[in-house]
């Protein structure tokens, strides 16, 4: 029947509307916060950062060195009593999981001050909380449909790519500072190479000059 066929199709096209509706619904942030910097550490220098967090929150450290000296930076995680939580010598890279005991302001601090001549790009994430369910139980008598569960499984893809794509960014830019860095060696090692080079040339033409230049020796009568 025209009537079934044209219902059908206005169906197919609303469930399409409202999967693009789920899809965009799915990139929209959650209560839960993040602080992801990618900040510039001097050379015997100490950065320190704070977060209010409340007791029983789960929250996740992750940091990483992108470019200076050995790629190494120190990391201290300190709760509101000053207590340590976590503590790191010239790291490059790790995470920490932790679960806040109190309520209060949490510190964690990136020093470089072992450093004399280096600066260094430091990147972290510090995830405070966990996102909620796109679909809360609360109030409902039934199981997730199967548009509900596939809207589950496409977000929770989107988070796993999000967080590839940054790995992927950090490891290019440390790759790329490290192929620049060996770049300007190369650079100074050719130019020293040019120069002593030079140096022994100019040297050896004299020397080969001296051996063939005439040398005129002039003697003397002693009287008897």
């Amino acid at each position: 029947m025209p009537g079934l066929g044209s219902a059908q199709r206005w169906a197919a096209a609303a469930g399409r509307w409202g999967c693009r509706l789920l899809a965009l619904l799915l990139l929209v942030p959650g209560p839960s916060s993040a602080s992801e910097i990618t900040f510039e550490l001097p050379d015997n220098a100490k950065q320190c950062f704070y977060e209010d967090i409340t007791q029983g929150t789960k929250c996740t450290l992750e940091f990483q060195v992108i470019t200076g000296g050995h790629y190494d930076v120190d990391c201290r995680l300190e709760d509101p009593d000053g207590n340590v939580l976590y503590k790191e010598m010239k790291k490059q890279y790790d995470s920490f999981t932790f679960t806040a005991s109190k309520n209060g302001t949490y510190k964690f601090c990136f020093s470089n001050e072992f450093s004399t001549f280096t600066h260094k790009t430091v990147y972290f994430d510090f995830q405070v909380g966990e996102d909620p369910p796109l679909f809360p139980s609360e109030n409902r008598v039934s199981a997730l449909t199967q548009m509900e569960s596939a809207c589950v499984s496409i977000h929770e893809a989107l988070k796993s790519v999000i967080d590839y794509q940054t790995h992927f960014r950090l490891r290019e830019a440390q790759g790329r500072s490290r192929a620049e860095d060996l770049n300007t060696r190369v650079a100074y090692w050719s130019v020293g190479e040019a120069l002593i080079l030079l140096v022994v040339s100019i040297g050896q033409v004299f020397l080969l000059k001296s051996f063939f230049s005439d040398k005129r020796t002039t003697t003397t009568r002693v009287g008897s």
